[in-house]
């Protein structure tokens, strides 16, 4: 079978109205597929007015908002047109990006037809819990995203750490990786503006510690402003510079008085603001992959990040940056006192996470996902015979 025979219906619960690393990751595998001659249709929820334009053709999905998170919505079911619309499109492999419930059906409308099914998976549901007072549920949690991910021909996740974790949680025996690429002409070292890190209020010989991403609690603020706290207790010379916006902001400014809170950036003005930074603080413990890392390191930045799956993928500990026990506060902030006050240090590493992210090209990546669609309805044919 060639990538032109390909027909592709991808699954998710957000592809383009709220952005975030894992759906701006699809629209560039459909962008990719479409390229290639694939012919691929998005099932989503959607809004009046997305974060982006969708990449494809793109079907609405029943759903509602989400109690406590609006931003985000669910989907409720394949509805009688969308199933119509599945059947006129005849897929020959189904993509599902999200485990819930219209997930759930596409991948029991896949199997009734003997269509295989691709699960990718973006992040580790099961720690969101964690936040919000409910680890006694994680067990369940898991328990439940074992059963949808078995009923999956295969899975693909973006690092080979958190595919360790998937089988470790014996979630499927197909494991594959679908990494991440970086955009070089939008990240790196040459973005930085110094009249745009002054107009911060920043001096040229500020030390800014930067945190990029969503501003929810599940992206680990509590340890990173506790972090700060600890480096401001011991009179370490620094500034911060939030990149982002959430739900958490309000709480996040509270506990960050000093900080420069820039707000959302998107496209070119968000590689000059990666770049403006000296050091990237990722305390997470949620991504699969870490975007936010792999953007840092092609700007020429150390990062100091969580020993947890995504980050330990790239970061190599002592040679690029930081790995350290999350929620361990004062390690995270005795690694970020070396970078402030060691300016050597800092340039040292920041040059081998770029060495390092260069390896990451998004047309290679994107092929590899082409290629286990390929492989998947040919092993569905060879069961067939």
């Amino acid at each position: 079978m060639e990538m032109s025979e390909l027909r592709i219906a991808l699954v998710s619960g957000n592809y383009n109205y709220v952005r975030d690393g894992a759906n701006q990751a699809l629209n560039r595998l459909v962008e990719y597929l479409l390229r290639q001659g694939a012919a691929v249709r998005i099932y989503s929820p959607t809004v009046d007015e997305p974060a982006f334009e969708p990449t494809g053709d793109l079907v609405s999905l029943p759903s509602f908002a989400i109690p406590g998170r609006d931003e985000y919505r669910f989907p409720i079911a394949l509805s009688p047109g969308v199933r119509r619309d599945l059947a006129t499109f005849a897929p020959n492999v189904v993509h599902v990006a999200s485990p819930d419930i219209v997930s759930h059906r596409a991948v029991s409308w896949a199997r009734r037809r003997q269509v295989p099914v691709l699960a990718s998976v973006h992040t580790r549901f099961e720690t969101y819990f964690r936040y919000y007072n409910m680890a006694w549920f994680e067990p369940a949690v898991e328990a439940i995203l074992r059963r949808f991910y078995r009923r999956c021909d295969a899975l693909v996740a973006p690092s080979e750490s958190m595919a360790q974790v998937l089988r470790d949680q014996r979630m499927n025996y197909d494991v594959g990786i679908w990494s991440r690429g970086v955009d070089r002409e939008m990240f790196n070292p040459g973005r930085r503006d110094a009249d745009w890190r002054r107009g911060l209020g920043f001096a040229d010989d500020d030390v800014v510690i930067g945190f990029l991403g969503r501003l929810v609690m599940e992206k680990g603020l509590d340890v990173f402003s506790d972090t700060i706290d600890d480096l401001n207790r011991r009179g370490v010379p620094h500034k911060v510079l939030v990149i982002g916006e959430g739900p958490a902001r309000d709480w996040f400014e509270a506990r960050l008085p000093g900080a420069v809170f820039a707000g959302f950036q998107g496209g070119a003005d968000l590689g000059r603001a990666v770049a403006c930074m000296d050091v990237l603080f990722n305390p997470s413990i949620t991504e699969t992959f870490g975007n936010v890392t792999l953007e840092a390191m092609a700007c020429g930045l150390p990062v100091v990040a969580a020993a947890a799956t995504g980050s330990e993928s790239l970061v190599s500990d002592g040679f690029s940056g930081r790995l350290i026990r999350p929620g361990a506060i004062h390690q995270f902030a005795e690694a970020l006192r070396a970078y402030v006050e060691q300016p050597d240090l800092r340039a040292r590493h920041g040059a081998a996470g770029e060495a390092r992210a260069m390896e990451f090209s998004w047309d290679r990546i994107n092929q590899a996902v082409a290629d286990t669609y390929l492989r998947l309805i040919r092993q569905r044919a060879a069961t067939r015979r």
